[in-house]
């Protein structure tokens, strides 16, 4: 669902788009519930999070193709997911070597360290663009700017976390 939504935008049919990302995003919701329900797997759990950046960061290059003049604002949007990504990532490595667990957003299979930019408001965002694609510079350059001020938060979090080593 999530690369036909990149098709749908690629091609400029965004309405068609943003009924796949929501598609998507129900479906990454059920199948989160029916592993919990039925036991969660480490390779459901890899590919939950694999697919889910391959997905978020698959919009902004559809919007470039359907559009070049968006092209410089989708790769700032990309290289900016890039930074939410390692350092999400990366604090979930550590923390996870380091036996650190937390629920505080429920059962998952790694830990999951919050920021202002999450899954929910990267949705939005998506969202947002398929239904007001002329503001698609401003919305993917000021989302882009809070994934930094999410990474910048995440690495004061690790600092505080790990350096005491």
């Amino acid at each position: 669902m999530g690369l036909a939504a990149a098709v749908s935008i690629a091609f400029d049919a965004l309405l068609i788009g943003l009924g796949f990302i929501l598609v998507n995003r129900l479906a990454d919701g059920l199948d989160g519930a029916v592993a919990r329900a039925s036991g969660a797997s480490d390779f459901g759990g890899y590919l939950d999070i694999v697919f889910d950046f391959i997905f978020y960061s698959s919009i902004p290059f559809a919007f470039a193709l359907n559009d070049p003049a968006n092209g410089l604002a989708a790769c700032f949007l990309i290289f900016s997911f890039i930074g939410t990504a390692t350092s999400f990532l990366a604090f979930a490595i550590i923390a996870a070597k380091r036996g650190i667990v937390t629920e505080s957003r429920g059962k998952k299979q790694f830990y999951y360290l919050g920021g202002l930019t999450e899954g929910a408001e990267t949705i939005i965002l998506l969202c947002l663009m398929t239904l007001m694609p002329s503001y698609f510079t401003m919305l993917a350059v000021g989302f882009g700017v809070l994934c930094w001020i999410t990474t910048a938060i995440r690495i004061g979090d690790a600092f505080r976390m790990f350096s005491s080593d």
